[in-house]
């Protein structure tokens, strides 16, 4: 009987203080206050406009062509304080901004400027070209006319350009990342082939290299692919 009243003795026992969450038990005062909890390395393969994204399954957007605000809703905003230098005030408001772009996992992020909303700018034009140099676009040759945005960084001598696209668009105009992005979709589908990319653009295989070398990250990307399918860097 008096073990059968302890057993249920025990049953009614209970803490006064509930048990913290383990997050709260392990945090140390050197912790760094960071607003974005849920950013998580992009894939090491480059992703296609075609994969289902979280949020976005079974869509194919061109996430090149939309609005700024439109590329924002897509994404998850952090900020934070940036390290090192930049004057007194630097660390002392949380102006660091990093986008993490949802449907792809691209991140981006922008430090430099005191101004939040500067930063924020910063960040969202550089996930603009880290989207052109990581999201390929799937295209078929046989059936391959070139947009645009593609003619618009060519050379005047392509035979294909045409006088109503005007002037030839270089590395610092905004409008290079959508070219850019449409010269590594063709040379993906050329299988890193610059002089199969060339005869399609009424090009040399001399002036394409030229036009993929006129830009460090364009170059760096165009390696990529090369390298991937077996071929020599552009030098």
């Amino acid at each position: 009987m008096a073990r059968a009243l302890l057993r249920v003795a025990r049953c009614y026992c209970y803490s006064p203080f509930p048990r913290a969450p383990p997050l709260l038990l392990h945090r140390g005062a050197s912790s760094p206050r960071l607003r974005f909890l849920s950013l998580s390395s992009p894939s090491s393969a480059a992703p296609t406009a075609s994969s289902d994204g979280p949020g976005d399954k079974g869509r194919c957007d061109d996430y090149l062509g939309m609005s700024d605000d439109e590329l924002m809703g897509q994404c998850e905003m952090g900020t934070f304080k940036a390290s090192g230098p930049g004057g007194q005030h630097r660390n002392k408001r949380e102006s660091a901004v990093r986008l993490r772009h949802r449907p792809t996992g691209i991140i981006a992020q922008a430090v430099e400027d005191r101004s939040q909303h500067k930063n924020r700018a910063s960040a969202l034009s550089r996930l603009r070209t880290l989207i052109a140099l990581k999201v390929r676009k799937p295209i078929i040759l046989e059936e391959y006319t070139p947009p645009v945005e593609l003619l618009q960084i060519l050379p005047l001598k392509s035979t294909i350009r045409g006088k109503d696209v005007g002037p030839q668009i270089g590395p610092n105009n905004q409008k290079f990342a959508p070219g850019m992005q449409a010269l590594l979709d063709l040379l993906f589908a050329a299988e890193g082939s610059v002089s199969e990319a060339a005869k399609i653009l009424g090009l040399s295989t001399g002036a394409v290299s030229r036009l993929i070398l006129s830009d460090d990250s364009l170059r760096t990307a165009a390696n990529e692919l090369r390298a991937a399918k077996g071929l020599k860097p552009l030098k």
